[in-house]
């Protein structure tokens, strides 16, 4: 049987916690122009410095694209 290969645009954009959930990072973070990043209040850009889980409903298919990770 074959090795599986990992799809390399996924391990770029998603890494595996100690715990098995995935990281992901946040969108609308591209530009510092108008749009959803610029116009929101200084507590809603904050939260967008930090990454995010991937949702519970999605890992699976995560898990599929990274046998190895």
């Amino acid at each position: 049987m074959p090795k599986m290969k990992t799809h390399r645009g996924a391990s770029k954009r998603f890494k595996k916690t100690a715990s098995g959930h995935f990281k992901r990072q946040r969108a609308f973070r591209g530009r510092i122009g108008p749009g959803a990043y610029a116009e929101r209040d200084a507590k809603k850009r904050r939260s967008w410095h930090y990454g995010a889980l991937v949702d519970p409903a999605n890992e699976p298919a995560i898990k599929k694209l990274l046998p190895y990770a």
